[in-house]
């Protein structure tokens, strides 16, 4: 009895009937049904029937197991996706000896656990990371885009990046300055672990290998877009933000409607908005990034002062009030770090609406002292482009004032 055997399970007069999932104990059975639910079962007192073997087969011997590699059989008729694991709760399971979330499936598990997968596509799969979201950095965004390259350039169709949502937002931006891509790269995760009822692991991988087929050549996130089981959004990269802690539709795209949508039942994926298309551009990587940039959030009563440790800083971005703003106090020591070579970026708290520091005297000022506008970037996306701007651009302020990956918008306008 193995992962990925159909089995019926007799315990208590009851009778379970599903795939069987990898457990994080031998305590415990953890049972995929035929509704998409799993359930786990206390092994003591059950009877187990294997009524057919690897259901959903995993065969790892064409990959290079040194790089983390895993395939399965492939169907010619099919298109290739490539799925790649960083961690996070959609590759996360309940340890039960303690009730927490652990991040330990590498993308052979994923499959197995998503078993509505199979029959869509031909996959590939590779483990970057093996972690929890909060633990993301840099250099692993750097390790995923040369991955997600190489899958590309071996011929895969599309991709699918398995991640936490904590900080999806921050890596689906980094991958969306770092490449030019001929083919969809879709960022997905799940708010519930695959253990819980209502995890939403399922839904969201399904509607992102179907996003992955379709014809959308851009870095997207794709999430539950209500709290049904029912459609998925299909967000930009660079204009999604995680909005809720823990609602399933908790991505929003800010200041416009989604790219598109996917619907989980008939698996139409229709888009809204202009999009590059699928082999419009060739594959290019630009992977370095100036990791000496800091997010500083401007707050009433903030300490002048606060701002000598940002100093020798390569850049900063500020996420101040309103059209662009901080205490008149703060300017001196902004237009000192500027001089010493810092660079400065202003983007805002609101989450509607774009920076204009020419409106006050404050925004003049800041903008004599050479800070400079990043119109209606988010402040995330704003770090990310800068890092990304400060190791690759000719100029940096031309770039952070020019939108490069749907980040910055030419109108803030409402919508419903």
């Amino acid at each position: 009895m193995n992962p990925g055997d159909r089995v019926r399970v007799d315990r208590a007069d009851r009778s379970y009937e599903g795939v069987l999932l990898p457990s994080s104990t031998d305590e415990q059975l953890v049972v995929k049904l035929e509704g998409g639910y799993n359930v786990g079962i206390d092994r003591e007192d059950a009877a187990v029937d294997v009524l057919e073997e690897d259901v959903y087969e995993i065969d790892g011997s064409s990959a290079d197991e040194d790089e983390g590699g895993s395939a399965v059989e492939f169907d010619e008729e099919l298109p290739t996706i490539a799925l790649i694991s960083t961690g996070g709760t959609i590759a996360s399971t309940v340890d039960y000896r303690t009730g927490a979330v652990t991040a330990q499936f590498d993308a052979e598990d994923v499959l197995r656990a998503v078993p509505d997968l199979a029959g869509r596509a031909n996959y590939r799969g590779r483990v970057v990371a093996n972690i929890l979201s909060e633990n993301m950095e840099p250099p692993i965004w750097q390790d995923l885009a040369r991955a997600v390259r190489e899958e590309i350039e071996a011929g895969a169709d599309g991709v699918v990046v398995m991640h936490g949502t904590d900080t999806m937002q921050y890596s689906a931006s980094a991958l969306a300055f770092m490449l030019e891509t001929p083919v969809p790269i879709v960022f997905t995760g799940s708010q519930r672990s695959a253990d819980r009822p209502s995890s939403d692991n399922v839904m969201n991988a399904v509607c992102a290998v179907e996003a992955a087929k379709n014809d959308c050549a851009e870095v997207m996130v794709c999430m539950h877009a209500s709290e049904s089981d029912d459609v998925c959004a299909l967000h930009r990269g660079t204009r999604v933000r995680k909005n809720h802690t823990s609602r399933r539709d908790a991505f929003e795209t800010v200041g416009a409607e989604p790219l598109g949508e996917v619907d989980y039942e008939t698996e139409d994926v229709t888009f809204r908005r202009e999009h590059q298309e699928r082999g419009e551009t060739d594959l290019a990587l630009a992977e370095d990034l100036e990791e000496d940039v800091e997010l500083l959030k401007f707050t009433p009563g903030m300490d002048p002062a606060f701002l000598d440790v940002l100093e020798g800083s390569e850049g900063v971005v500020l996420e101040g009030t309103g059209l662009g703003h901080v205490h008149t106090d703060l300017i001196p020591r902004i237009e000192a770090l500027i001089e010493d070579g810092t660079t400065v970026v202003m983007t805002s708290q609101c989450l509607e609406g774009r920076v204009c520091d020419r409106v006050y005297d404050t925004g003049r000022d800041l903008l004599e002292a050479g800070v400079i506008e990043a119109g209606d970037t988010l402040p995330g996306t704003a770090k990310v482009k800068l890092m990304w701007a400060l190791a690759n651009a000719d100029s940096v302020p031309e770039a952070m004032e020019t939108s490069l990956a749907g980040e910055l918008q030419e109108r803030s306008t409402p919508w419903e």
